[in-house]
Parts: C-alpha cells; structure tokens; sequence
C-alpha cells in the first residue's frame, strides 16, 4: 500500500510542478529572451513514483500552445493520482473497518 501512495502523491507533486512551469511560460511570453521552464520526469523504480526537475529550454521564445497541453495534461494527471489516493485511503478505511 506504501508503494501506491508513494507512487501518487509523487506524482501529484510532479503534476502541480508541470502546472507552475507552464504557468510561469504563460505569464513570462512576452518577456524579451525569455526561456521556458520545461520539466523533465524519470521513473523511481527504487522507491516507487516519480521525480522532475525543471530545466531551461536552450532556446529564448514562447510556446503557447505546449503551455496550454501541458496545462492539460497536468491538470489529468493530477485528478487521476487523487483517484489513487481516494481509493487507497478508502482501502485503508474498510480493511481498519474489518479488523475492528
């Protein structure tokens, strides 16, 4: 159960940080050389889950339309991972339920 847990609140964490990154490109089109955040993940195969960092595109511009996907797609991946934590905390609940 650790592992599921582990696993979706990483990936809440990497979610609300692809949010802010696309935002901050949202907000900071318009600056003259400015460079996108662009978040990378990679997979935690040791502990379950996932980690990012946020790199600088090599390249000044605005993309508005990746930051509206991105936007998308974070805004997905997030409700899908609280799903996760709703049913493992709804597990947790009737297995307490049982053993009581």
């Amino acid at each position: 159960m650790d592992s599921v847990l582990n696993t979706a609140v990483s990936g809440l964490q990497v979610s609300r940080l692809r949010m802010s990154a696309a935002a901050n490109n949202v907000a900071n089109a318009q600056t003259d050389g400015f460079r996108r955040d662009q978040v990378r993940q990679e997979a935690r195969p040791a502990s379950s889950g996932v980690t990012a960092r946020v790199d600088k595109s090599p390249q000044p511009g605005a993309d508005l339309i990746q930051d509206m996907v991105d936007q998308q797609s974070a805004t997905y991946a997030f409700k899908a991972n609280w799903q996760v934590v709703k049913a493992a905390d709804d597990m947790i609940g009737r297995w307490l339920d049982v053993r009581a």
